[in-house]
């Protein structure tokens, strides 16, 4: 299929052209239960869902990311995580018109949220109906930001890439700009990232994972280092209410990028093990392979998942 017909395939046809593969997962944010929840036959775990959704289209021939493009994966994926065919319906279930959002990005430079899923994310909320007073979109400024300090809904939107101290940059990580301290957080692989989630401005807000893998960079070496060189074209977005899950999920496609590369099963250094902490010690998720519905949509070669 050329890269055009890719880019005009309907949110319906990607929904149609799911499957399904159990690769991982978690517990569900308690305050997002009642939308997000799937219990298991046993009625005590609760298993998730996470959409690995990709489309050859969405980047230019500049590689930049298609606004268009972003917003109809973004759709897909909504719709199927809240089960409502139309997705402004499902829109409409994360985000409340008197809610205050803070769309929380990441603006690292040589690999960004990108401006296609920031614009998109903040019309797709100002479209559920709140006001635009009430959005706000940061990273590294956050602190002090009057949206972000009265924010109702969180949207937590990242790249992921390898990174120097913490093994991968992460959702989970992303939250790191929530405190004063940031450089506090670093010790042990940065295994305390998951108590933020657990501080006031943050715990129980979060509507909506969305970890970018259009162009993530699947190794590096020194601090902030940028290298093109391991920089892969993956074309996809992986989008989930537990962060642990959709992390699970994005490290588990940069071992296979390193794999291929490498031409071995090379670990990461260091390795990521605060994603498992966040679920184990701070109950943000459960990162068991055995406990995450992933759920593919659109284009499926080469997904090391």
């Amino acid at each position: 299929m050329t890269n055009d017909s890719k880019r005009r395939m309907t949110r319906r046809e990607f929904i149609r052209d799911a499957t399904v593969a159990t690769v991982g997962g978690s517990l569900l944010l308690g305050s997002q239960a009642p939308v997000f929840a799937e219990l298991s036959e046993d009625a005590t775990v609760t298993r998730s869902e996470v959409v690995l959704i990709r489309d050859l289209g969405v980047l230019d021939g500049e590689g930049e990311a298609r606004h268009e493009v972003v917003r109809e994966m973004l759709d897909a994926a909504v719709s199927r995580l809240t089960g409502e065919d139309d997705a402004r319906n499902g829109w409409r279930r994360l985000i409340r018109p008197d809610d205050v959002v803070g769309i929380k990005t990441n603006a690292w430079t040589p690999i960004g949220t990108t401006a296609a899923v920031e614009q998109s994310l903040r019309t797709r909320v100002l479209e559920a109906g709140v006001s635009e007073e009430n959005v706000g979109i940061g990273d590294r400024d956050i602190l002090g930001d009057p949206v972000f300090d009265r924010a109702t809904a969180l949207i937590n939107a990242r790249p992921m890439r390898t990174h120097h101290w913490s093994g991968v940059g992460s959702l989970i990580k992303n939250y790191i700009m929530f405190v004063d301290d940031p450089y506090n957080y670093h010790e042990d692989a940065c295994a305390r990232l998951g108590e933020i989630w657990t501080y006031p401005a943050v715990a129980g807000k979060t509507r909506l994972n969305v970890l970018v893998m259009f162009t993530p960079q699947f190794h590096t070496a020194g601090a902030h280092g940028f290298s093109p060189r391991h920089v892969k074209k993956y074309h996809g977005l992986i989008a989930g209410f537990d962060p642990v899950a959709v992390d699970t999920v994005g490290v588990q496609i940069i071992r296979g990028m390193r794999r291929e590369h490498f031409d071995e099963d090379r670990p990461m250094s260091p390795s990521p093990g605060h994603i498992t902490v966040a679920g184990e010690k701070y109950g943000l998720g459960n990162a068991d392979p055995q406990q995450i519905d992933l759920i593919k949509l659109g284009y499926d070669e080469n997904s090391y998942c």
